[in-house]
């Protein structure tokens, strides 16, 4: 049973990784489902330099909005070796603003190929917001 308003646990796949994560609102969840993402990853950060970066992705449904955050943060990762651990996000009836700030990748032990939408449905609850989100590694 979950015991946090918000958070993100393992969930054990046959194949591939899967996390649960749940959060009250659509933001929360979309934090958690980055930070789970990035333990996955065994990333561990430098303390410095910290920089900041911003993007925006269109609206769309939360299926869509969480694939296509994570997807833009494993791009940022693979290009310019950046992780986050702080998170603005912002919906607005044109989509997500993103204003992330964080450090370069000190490590990573495991890499993740992409974020799917295999089984892949945002679910309200009374709580908030659960998903389950496998990763293709």
């Amino acid at each position: 049973m979950i015991e946090t308003k918000a958070g993100y646990r393992e969930i054990e796949h046959t194949a591939d990784w899967e996390l649960q994560v749940w959060a009250p609102d659509l933001p929360a969840l979309l934090e958690q489902a980055a930070r789970g993402m990035y333990n996955l990853a065994g990333i561990q950060f430098y303390p410095a330099p910290r920089q900041v970066h911003e993007f925006d992705i269109p609206a769309g449904d939360p299926e869509r909005l969480l694939v296509a955050f994570l997807s833009e943060l494993l791009w940022i990762l693979e290009q310019d070796g950046l992780g986050f651990d702080t998170f603005i996000l912002n919906l607005t009836g044109d989509g997500l603003h993103a204003r992330l700030e964080g450090t370069p990748v000190a490590a990573q032990s495991k890499e993740i190929k992409a974020v799917t939408f295999h089984n892949l449905a945002v679910r309200q609850t009374a709580d908030g917001f659960l998903v389950n989100i496998v990763f293709d590694v």
